[in-house]
């Protein structure tokens, strides 16, 4: 079947009209590209993209950025062209991205007909200016520590999307470069195939034709990325605080009693509430999303007999092999223990329900 490129467009330039013959010459005949509120002097282009080239041209009056115009035309996509076509491709309007490595993304998607394809640069090559490399090997590392997964090209605009995930990607959260993050956390999120394509790496006049907002678009990026991460650590955080307070005032209360029954009955009632509190925030604000798969409360209550166990465990073996202070040696396997924690309660606890079956 055939397939659609979609080319979101603010402000560019003379080569884009020439890029998209290409695409025709090389068979492509369902090309969307949309006008984000480029300049009235630019008119000219959009309008020979449609005249001599048989584009569809959707315009924006204003620029609503780049994740707004791909999920426009993802939607018009779904409505007006997913019957006779298996998926879309994205492309940037610069001309970074070849006829070729277009040509064959289209067949990686033919290939994994439910896998989001991307298209892999290598960063390691000279002509990559600095902040690219740094930014997309940052970034990468970051979404690997804690989604898991290898991506190796993280902000990579050249992407193949199957039919059978367009239709979820239209309510992703993000309307500039962040929507694009948003697309690859749902992806390690849901188990989606991700297949990556070697593509050349071009980048024309030091990429100064990019709009990226360092600043903006980076925190943007990495608030969608560490979002969860943060309100996990804050639900831990206030669960702490409740077990503390809850483990004073249970004291209080069991004045008549001896001292050892005291501090069992207060630990055991602090924790236990602290740990109800924790369950219920993590599963309807930290992870909540879609339908939570079953057992959670089960899953929730194993993992923290596991993670008491191992605490235990750790702190005996630092204890005893590295001649660690116990203070010093809970601190760090508890901060061990937290991160593995987060992915364990994510990816498993409350998992989405489904999840886990996808390939």
């Amino acid at each position: 079947m055939a397939v659609s490129i979609l080319i979101p467009a603010f402000y560019p330039d003379l080569n884009l009209p020439a890029y998209v013959r290409e695409l025709c010459e090389a068979g492509f005949s369902h090309i969307v590209v949309i006008d984000d509120g480029s300049f009235q002097e630019k008119q000219e282009i959009f309008q020979r993209l449609e005249t001599e080239y048989g584009c569809l041209v959707l315009r924006h009056a204003v620029n609503m950025g780049k994740g707004r115009a791909l999920k426009d035309a993802l939607n018009y996509y779904q409505v007006f062209l997913s019957r006779e076509c298996s998926g879309v491709i994205t492309a940037d309007c610069d001309g970074q991205h070849t006829v070729e490595d277009i040509r064959r993304m289209g067949q990686a998607m033919e290939e994994h007909p439910d896998s989001l394809i991307l298209g892999a640069r290598d960063f390691d090559q000279k002509s990559v200016p600095a902040k690219s490399r740094v930014g997309n090997k940052l970034t990468r590392t970051v979404m690997r520590l804690f989604y898991g997964g290898k991506i190796s090209d993280t902000q990579t605009g050249l992407r193949a999307i199957p039919n059978s995930l367009v239709e979820e990607y239209l309510t992703l959260p993000g309307e500039r470069f962040e929507f694009e993050t948003a697309m690859l956390l749902t992806a390690l999120r849901r188990k989606t195939r991700i297949e990556e394509v070697p593509i050349q790496t071009v980048y024309l006049d030091g990429n100064k034709s990019t709009h990226f907002r360092p600043v903006a678009d980076s925190w943007a990026i990495y608030k969608l990325i560490l979002g969860t991460f943060f309100k996990y650590s804050l639900s831990s955080l206030s669960s702490c605080l409740i077990d503390f307070a809850l483990f004073q005032l249970l004291l209080l209360a069991l004045g008549s009693l001896s001292w050892e029954v005291k501090v069992t009955l207060a630990t055991v009632g602090a924790r236990v509430c602290s740990s109800l509190y924790n369950y219920a925030v993590n599963r309807q604000l930290v992870f909540s999303r879609g339908r939570l798969g079953k057992g959670t409360f089960l899953k929730y209550y194993i993992l923290c007999a596991a993670q008491m166990l191992c605490s235990a465990g750790g702190v005996l073996l630092f204890c005893q092999w590295a001649r660690l202070p116990e203070l010093p040696a809970k601190i760090v396997v508890d901060g061990v223990l937290f991160f593995i924690s987060y992915r364990i309660q994510r990816n498993w606890v409350f998992a989405e329900r489904g999840e886990k079956e996808k390939s």
